[in-house]
């Protein structure tokens, strides 16, 4: 071959691999804690699939990813992809920084709304549009210490708060003083929230602008939590005064937790041998029956600033197929949303799983409003003066109310001004 032919051909190969370089898309995904250290291990199989996008991860700690996200808004640098906790979303809604999702999943092979567990899906829709697609689901169940519950005289969990009762008493009755029948972290909202779900009394009005904590329904939950501590069943306590919540179930110091599923793996880790056989989870009781709990976890968004965003709904279907949702959960704990997914034998076969499963159909999304992070935390504090302080019900839920209004008042004030606008259209 001349030379000057084999050169001319180098140049196009060189070309060639330029152009390949320069057209290859970078995609900006932004995970939190956990899920961003391991999710990097799912990502080749996704590139080789699509060889013309490259996703640059960026691992983002839950304590700095609020501010930071609302940083990146003001300053237009929100990523491609990101994770948001499910009751972030309608925050990030309200910003309209968040893409609508709905087209896309009309048109979609690999998402299905039907697969997924329906109050975790409806966590994502807000004025009507589906803004984020389900990552991983978190919700809230009983750790019940299953011989110590035996002992007190009873074969199995309770399923009402009249049996979960009846429990209580008597564990306390077999443990004696110095030993509790529950551990309910003052520092901890989301027992108080899930009591407060299984109530037919919404927490927030209809358009979300007034509280609605001196309903009935959250008196009653809110009495219900109280009577815990007044009974002397839970001791009034964070869990930062708990050395070790592991050592303190294993040795009795309480029979019932109210916890995620992330503890499955840490009480098979950290519990003794002599205890693996002495525990178990359970639904939460409810009222009547088996209740309501919180529906968290995580979801995917694309954000509406992205330039790749046909790129960016490839990734979110990638990481939505069962078969990668399982590979996360063996990386992370994680419990994948899909129903699909859970009839795997990994999660179908595992009986410490089995009651998340049956709570996961029972879970309620929390007030869709942006300043729903702020309404929990007074929530949180009303508990604590209830517990603490010997507040009673009315006088603190009156309370409650009056400081989650003003809270909401730009809120009001909102929707009040856009009705104005619509009315003089």
């Amino acid at each position: 071959m001349p030379g000057f032919v084999f050169g001319a051909l180098i140049l196009v190969l060189l070309d060639a691999c330029s152009s390949s370089t320069s057209e290859r898309q970078t995609l900006r995904f932004w995970a939190m804690g956990r899920e961003g250290e391991v999710v990097a291990q799912l990502l080749p199989e996704f590139e080789r699939r699509h060889p013309d996008i490259h996703v640059e991860v960026q691992q983002i700690p839950w304590t700095a990813a609020h501010e930071k996200l609302l940083t990146a808004f003001a300053g237009d640098a929100l990523p491609d992809v990101c994770q948001l906790g499910n009751t972030w979303v309608p925050e990030f809604a309200a910003l309209n920084a968040v893409a609508q999702l709905d087209a896309h999943v009309a048109g979609s092979g690999t998402v299905e709304a039907r697969d997924y567990f329906p109050g975790i899906w409806d966590t994502n829709i807000v004025h009507a549009g589906l803004r984020g697609i389900p990552w991983y689901v978190d919700t809230r169940v009983l750790f019940y210490r299953s011989d110590l519950l035996e002992k007190a005289g009873f074969g199995r969990a309770p399923r009402s708060w009249a049996e979960w009762i009846r429990a209580l008493s008597a564990i306390k009755q077999e443990v004696g003083p110095s030993r509790y029948a529950i551990l309910l972290p003052l520092n901890e909202f989301e027992p108080l929230l899930a009591l407060a779900l299984q109530q037919p009394d919404p927490l927030l009005s209809s358009d979300g602008g007034w509280a609605r904590f001196s309903s009935p329904g959250f008196r009653r939950a809110l009495d219900f939590y109280a009577q815990m501590f007044r009974m002397g069943w839970a001791p009034p306590m964070s869990d930062s005064a708990i050395a070790n919540v592991w050592t303190e179930f294993a040795r009795g110091y309480f029979s019932f937790y109210i916890s995620g599923p992330w503890n499955i793996e840490e009480f098979r880790r950290r519990l003794p041998a002599a205890r693996q056989g002495d525990w178990m989870t359970a639904p939460l009781p409810g009222p009547d029956g088996p209740g309501s709990s919180t529906a968290g976890g995580s979801s995917l968004v694309i954000f509406r600033s992205s330039r790749h965003a046909r790129s960016a709904w490839q990734l979110i279907e990638y990481f939505s197929e069962p078969d990668v949702q399982l590979r996360f959960h063996a990386l992370t704990g994680n419990l994948p949303p899909r129903l699909s997914a859970w009839r795997d034998p990994r999660l179908a076969g595992d009986p410490y799983a089995r009651a998340f499963y049956e709570q996961l159909q029972r879970v309620r999304p929390a007030p869709k409003v942006p300043e729903w992070e702020r309404i929990m935390q007074e929530m949180q504090l009303t508990a604590e003066q209830v517990v603490t302080q010997h507040v009673d019900i009315d006088s603190a839920t009156k309370a409650l109310d009056a400081r989650v209004n003003a809270i909401l008042e730009k809120r009001r004030w909102m929707l009040a001004h856009k009705a104005v606008q619509g009315a003089a259209q």
